[in-house]
């Protein structure tokens, strides 16, 4: 399987997603990352459900969103209804992980697992049968455009040591936070299925060639490894 970068509608001009969207559409872009902060788990407050269904209904592509938000618990769900293809929700936040991701997968939608820099991942090994993907954040999550932690790239390696040892090589990982060109084909070689990329392609001069670039190097990444 290819790595595949996703491009993050937090760095996009929220006074026009559309146009941000049909870009990154037409450079090839298959995922598109959205960030649901509720100002409570993070200190920020960005897209919420209506938004969510609004770019549903502009685009077919796969919508990846990742909460970060208190109590998800008992919301969800309404994300896979609104449109979400994947959801991931963090360990740190869920009280009855497990049951979460089941109910996401029964809805139709892939299962995920979001840890903060400080979580280890030690934490997955008994829930790691029952989600999809892992992401790994390589920034503390609130807000975009921070400098990558350099200690994420043994963090992925570990939890990549522990997918093939649990035998779960469907599980992906992905990787948000800090990702640009400069570091595409390094995180790929540590194990990153999927890089999440916002400040680095939509703050750039061309956000499309950028995104190309990043593929690139990933692509060529995994022939290496």
């Amino acid at each position: 399987m290819k790595p595949r970068v996703v491009p993050s509608i937090l760095s996009a001009d929220f006074a026009n997603l559309e146009a941000a969207i049909r870009l990154m559409e037409s450079a090839g872009a298959d995922w598109i990352h959205i960030d649901v902060m509720d100002g409570h788990f993070v200190p920020n407050l960005t897209v919420g459900l209506p938004v969510i269904r609004r770019i549903r209904q502009i685009t077919d592509r796969h919508l990846d969103v990742h909460l970060m938000i208190s109590n998800p618990d008992a919301m969800t769900l309404e994300y896979v209804k609104a449109g979400a293809n994947s959801v991931l929700v963090h360990v740190e936040a869920a009280i009855h992980l497990q049951e979460i991701l089941a109910a996401i997968r029964r809805a139709g939608a892939l299962a995920g697992i979001a840890l903060n820099p400080h979580t280890s991942v030690n934490i997955l090994e008994e829930i790691l049968p029952h989600c999809d993907y892992v992401l790994v954040m390589s920034v503390n999550p609130g807000f975009g455009g921070q400098e990558f932690i350099s200690t994420s790239f043994e963090k992925v390696r570990k939890l990549k040591r522990l997918i093939r040892a649990r035998g779960l090589e469907h599980v992906q990982v992905e990787i948000d936070g800090g990702i640009g060109p400069d570091n595409s084909a390094a995180v790929v070689e540590a194990g990153v299925d999927l890089l999440v990329s916002g400040s680095a392609i939509f703050g750039s001069p061309d956000p499309a060639a950028t995104f190309r670039q990043m593929r690139e190097y990933a692509e060529s990444a995994a022939l290496i490894t």
